[in-house]
């Protein structure tokens, strides 16, 4: 089986365990192949002990899950959570080669349900007759499906196994709750530039890594540090790369130019399925909010080049449109729609433009939630159970026996009132004199702010009746009040809202 960590998994025989020398050929732990001197760089420099372990000083205190858990003290189920890079595999490493237990790895992009009950069958037999415990180390375990997971759970919970797994994404999204809740969760951090500019310093001079041929210079070293983005196996790998080509050019120095030509462009932090795509995401949601447009841009253009789905990005807009600018400007939301059919009609790269437009439109534009504000309180009191029956007046009068019931009967057709507006009541009893639109002074919705107070107090019959128009007003005129006047064409138009 194999794995993006920092070991290649192999087949979780039942092969019997020998002690494992450091970075040489050794019989390898079940699962684990043996590491030889032609491995990758990142795997040759893996941490002998948990004392050469870097950057996760927060779970080292003595005494700590993580000790106890590579010491064997307490058979513990542990959950790794970080980023690729950070020593999740590492650690898994290291509790193989530090306990008297049994250790089976296996990788949940290969294995299934059969090779877990296997392994769990394995060790409740071993239990049985005195046997070592073992320890299951799945990597990348946020791949099982449920299912998968759910097979874990009485072996983890009456300690026929001991669970390390490893994820790289958020446990509380990917990780179901019955096994979360019989795991320690333990999370890593992405390590700090001084800790991986420290391991590719040990990794130049190490024997296990170059051994001092060729050295690394300064500004090509920041290089390196500076593409790793806290992914020590990246900064590693890199090295490995640039070494090669500077044994080939002949020379025993690693400069800037033979790191940069090694090296092309750092990969993207961003994950389209995992943890990073939804703190990316809120971070451009947030700053479009927080009306920042250079900061809105920066977080597209990182979507963009991670290769997310523009049509993903459309989606957002859209709702973002009417979620977070809403009547302070109406336009958005047609401006949102627009780039949305844009990225369906002329795609990618081009569509990066519309996008960009469309942020840029949001961003700084006035913002209101008073939408979102309103149909959340809306819904709360439908979920609440607020709200009778329909009004008889607005109810349905069109079929035959509808009159008979008193369907329609009192309904005032607004456009037979020169304002436009008439005394009715439109909600159920129990809602009579709710409101759950308020408008901002924010943008286009000022104006809104003001005519509505008189359109409430005219529909709840508190205002006083208006005198007829002058002679001569036309469609379209408005009364003092601000409400569009009657524009004609009543009696026709009724027979068709009845």
């Amino acid at each position: 089986m194999e794995s993006d960590a920092l070991f290649t998994l192999g087949d979780p025989a039942a092969a019997p365990r020998a002690p494992a020398g450091f970075g040489g050929a050794s019989a390898g732990v079940d699962g684990f192949d043996t590491v030889g001197a032609d491995a990758p760089l990142p795997v040759r420099m893996r941490p002998a002990n948990l004392d050469e372990l870097v950057g996760q000083e927060h779970l080292l205190a003595p005494g700590s899950p993580l000790r106890q858990l590579v010491g064997g003290a307490t058979p513990m189920s542990v959950i790794l959570w970080g980023p690729p890079g950070c020593g999740k595999t590492t650690i898994a490493h290291l509790v193989a080669r530090a306990t008297d237990r049994r250790f089976v790895a296996m990788s949940a992009l290969t294995a299934g349900v059969k090779d877990v009950r296997a392994v769990i069958e394995t060790a409740r037999r071993q239990r049985r007759s005195g046997g070592p415990p073992t320890v299951l180390f799945i990597d990348e375990v946020h791949r099982f499906s449920k299912t998968q997971q759910d097979s874990l759970l009485a072996a983890v919970e009456d300690r026929t196994v001991t669970l390390l797994a490893a994820t790289t994404e958020n446990p509380y999204f990917s990780v179901i709750s019955p096994l979360l809740s019989r795991c320690v969760l333990l999370t890593l951090q992405p390590l700090t530039e001084d800790a991986v500019r420290g391991l590719l310093r040990r990794a130049v001079t190490d024997e296990r890594g170059l051994g001092g041929a060729p050295t690394l210079a300064p500004e090509a070293e920041d290089h390196l540090v500076r593409l790793a983005g806290g992914d020590v196996r990246k900064a590693l790998t890199a090295l490995e790369a640039a070494a090669a080509s500077a044994t080939a050019l002949g020379v025993d120095r690693i400069d800037l130019a033979t790191a940069e030509q090694a090296v092309d462009v750092a990969a993207v932090r961003y994950d389209r399925a995992g943890d990073a795509h939804y703190d990316v995401t809120s971070a451009f949601i947030k700053s479009m909010r927080g009306s920042d447009v250079d900061a809105a841009l920066h977080w597209l253009a990182r979507m963009l080049v991670a290769g997310e789905d523009a049509r993903f990005v459309a989606r957002r807009l859209v709702i973002f449109a009417s979620e977070d600018v809403g009547m302070a400007d109406p336009s958005a939301l047609s401006v949102a729609t627009a780039a949305a059919h844009a990225v369906e009609y002329v795609g990618l790269p081009e569509a990066q433009l519309n996008l960009a437009q469309a942020v840029i439109h949001l961003a700084t534009a006035p913002k209101s939630n008073s939408t979102t504000t309103a149909i959340g309180a809306a819904i709360g009191d439908v979920r609440a159970g607020r709200g009778g029956p329909v009004p008889r007046a607005l109810r349905d009068a069109h079929y035959s026996g509808a009159r008979g019931l008193g369907h329609g009967t009192g309904y005032r057709y607004p456009h037979d009132d020169q304002r436009g507006v008439v005394t009715q009541q439109y909600v159920p009893d129990d809602l009579v004199g709710t409101d759950y639109y308020r408008p901002t002074e924010h943008g286009a919705e000022r104006a809104v702010a003001a005519r509505l107070p008189l359109l409430r107090r005219i529909v709840r019959g508190r205002a006083t009746p208006v005198a007829d128009p002058p002679v001569g007003a036309g469609r379209g005129t408005t009364d003092a009040t601000g409400v569009p006047a009657d524009e004609g064409g009543a009696d026709a138009a009724r027979k068709g809202h009845q």
